[in-house]
């Protein structure tokens, strides 16, 4: 049996992170700037996917609490729910792969690290909700069972964890 290749852990000082590049712009600016500065003040949780052999950071993802307003679940989940005015979800904040680690699978890892880490967390949440970055982020969820919220924001996206569970067998 082989080695995995990366492992996933929380993010440290010891993480080098000015070199990450992802091909975004924003995400690279985030993760190179200011995640420290987010996880420090309690914002966020930060956890990074490390090459074994050479130690290098290979993507990331962030986690946050969160909550939406009822009426933004949809209609067919939301009538399965409690009447209060605000849903708990657990926010992806922030995904991403370095470029050099395309077709690896790693962006699949990040995110089955993040459903799983929501799933066991002792902080409920109803739904996992994302807001995607751009049209392929966008395809890349909905690949996993996320659906947008709204068609006027088809970018800021939902999935129950309950459906999470059943899918990825957590």
């Amino acid at each position: 049996m082989t080695a995995p290749r990366f492992h996933i852990t929380p993010l440290s000082a010891k993480h080098a992170r000015i070199s990450f590049s992802c091909g975004n712009e924003r995400i690279d600016r985030y993760f190179r700037e200011t995640v420290t500065q987010d996880v420090k003040r309690r914002y966020a949780s930060c956890y990074v996917a490390v090459e074994n052999e050479t130690e290098r950071v290979a993507g990331f993802h962030t986690l946050t609490a969160n909550s939406i307003p009822l009426d933004d679940v949809p209609h067919d989940l939301r009538k399965k729910l409690p009447p209060y005015p605000t849903v708990p979800v657990a926010l992806i904040g922030w995904l991403g792969r370095h470029v050099d680690f395309k077709g690896c699978h790693l962006g699949e890892a990040l995110l089955f690290d993040a459903i799983r880490l929501i799933a066991t967390s002792k902080l409920p949440s109803h739904a996992i909700i994302v807001d995607a970055i751009d049209d392929a982020a966008i395809e890349f969820y909905r690949g996993y069972g996320f659906t947008s919220l709204a068609a006027e924001r088809p970018n800021r996206m939902y999935l129950p964890v309950a459906t999470a569970l059943r899918l990825f067998e957590i």
